[in-house]
C-alpha cells in the first residue's frame, strides 16, 4: 500500500473495528439473511425435519460466505453508480474507505473458503451450486443485465433462487423435483419483491441510467407485472403439497394465508400504482412472506407435526365412522 493510499484509508478508519465494519458493509448482510433462510428451509424439508445440526451450520455459513463474495463483487462493479446515488454514496468503496484491489481479494478469499467448506463437509454438488450462484449474480445480473435490460431482475433473480438448491444438495447429494420447485418459488417471488423496492427508489435508478422496469416502463406497467408474478407464485408454492406430497396441510394453510395477503397487497398496488406507500408496504411484506413461508415448511416437516396430523386424521376418521354407524 503506497503512502497516498495509506493516508486516504487512515483518514476514514481510526480503529481496526472500523475497518471490520467497512468490510462487513461490503457484504450487504441484510440481503444475505433472507438467502440463508431459504437455504435452511430447503435443508429442513430435504431432511424431513431432522437435519444434522453440524451440516446445517456449515452449509448456512458457507452460503453466507458465497453470498458475501457475490455482494462484494457487485459493490466493486457498481462503485461508479453507487457514488452518484445519495442512498449508496457512503458505502465503503465509493467513499474510499476500502480500495478496489482489497475488495477483490476479500471476495476471492470468501469464495474459496465457501467452496472448500462445502466440498469437505457437505459434497461437491453443493459447492459447485454455490459457485454458480456467485457467477450468475456477478456475470448475468450485475455485468450483463442490470445496466442493459428491464428484465434484469427477472433473469438475474435466478442467482437468488440458487441457495435452496445448495441446501437440498448438501443434505441429499442430488436435486429432486421438490428442490427445483423451491427454486421456482424464490424465482417468481423475486420480481414482486425487488420491483416494489425499485418503485420506491425509481429516481435514483433514473439518475444513473439503470433501466429498472419502473424507470423505463413506468409505475402502471410495473404494478401490472408485480400482479402477474404474484398470481403465478401462489400456485407454485402449493406444488410442494400436490402433486409432490413433500409437505402437508400445515404448510398448505400457511402458504394460502400468506399468499392471500400477498395477492391483496399486489392488487392494491395495481389499483394505485403511483402510491409509493403501498409499494413500500408490499416490499416489506414480501420479506415477511418468504420468512414465514420457510418457517411453515420447517414446522410442517417436523416429525411431531406428522404425528399430530396423523392423530387428528385418525380421530376424524373415528368420528365419521361413529356418526355413520349411529345414523346421526
Amino acid at each position: 500500500m503506497n503512502e497516498t493510499t495509506w493516508t486516504n484509508a487512515s483518514r476514514h478508519h481510526q480503529t481496526i473495528w472500523q475497518v471490520l465494519q467497512s468490510y462487513w458493509q461490503l457484504t450487504k448482510p441484510r440481503i444475505i439473511i433472507l438467502l440463508l433462510i431459504t437455504t435452511a428451509g430447503s435443508m429442513w424439508i430435504a431432511a424431513e425435519g431432522q437435519v444434522d445440526p453440524f451440516l446445517l451450520l456449515v452449509t448456512v455459513l458457507s452460503g453466507a460466505l458465497a453470498a458475501a463474495s457475490a455482494n462484494t463483487i457487485n459493490c466493486l462493479y457498481d462503485r461508479d453508480i453507487d457514488y452518484e446515488m445519495e442512498r449508496t454514496r457512503h458505502r465503503p468503496l465509493p467513499s474510499g474507505r476500502i480500495q478496489p484491489r482489497d475488495a477483490l481479494l476479500f471476495a476471492i478469499v470468501l469464495a474459496i473458503t465457501s467452496f472448500t467448506l462445502l466440498t469437505v463437509f457437505a459434497n461437491l454438488l453443493s459447492a459447485l451450486l454455490a459457485m454458480s450462484g456467485i457467477a450468475t449474480y456477478v456475470v448475468v445480473y450485475t455485468h450483463w443485465l442490470k445496466r442493459h435490460s428491464t428484465q434484469n431482475i427477472v433473469i438475474g433473480g435466478a442467482a437468488g433462487a440458487i441457495p435452496p438448491l445448495v441446501g437440498w444438495a448438501a443434505v441429499t447429494g442430488e436435486l429432486s423435483w421438490a428442490a427445483w420447485i423451491f427454486f421456482a418459488i424464490v424465482f417468481f417471488w423475486t420480481p414482486p419483491h425487488f420491483w416494489a423496492l425499485a418503485m420506491m427508489i425509481r429516481e435514483d435508478y433514473a439518475k444513473v441510467g439503470v433501466p429498472m422496469l419502473p424507470v423505463v416502463k413506468g409505475e402502471v406497467s410495473t404494478a401490472r407485472q408485480i400482479w402477474v408474478y404474484t398470481l403465478l407464485l401462489i400456485p407454485i408454492t402449493l406444488l410442494l403439497v400436490y402433486p409432490l406430497h413433500v409437505l402437508g396441510a400445515v404448510y398448505m394453510a400457511v402458504a394460502l394465508l400468506l399468499g392471500g395477503v400477498f395477492v391483496a397487497k399486489a392488487w392494491a398496488l395495481l389499483r394505485s400504482p403511483q402510491d409509493l406507500q403501498i409499494a413500500k408496504s408490499l416490499f416489506k411484506y414480501s420479506i415477511l412472506y418468504m420468512m414465514l413461508l420457510c418457517a411453515g415448511m420447517a414446522v410442517d416437516s417436523l416429525p411431531m407435526t406428522h404425528q399430530a396430523m396423523n392423530t387428528l386424521a385418525a380421530s376424524l376418521e373415528t368420528l365419521v365412522s361413529t356418526v355413520s354407524t349411529t345414523g346421526f
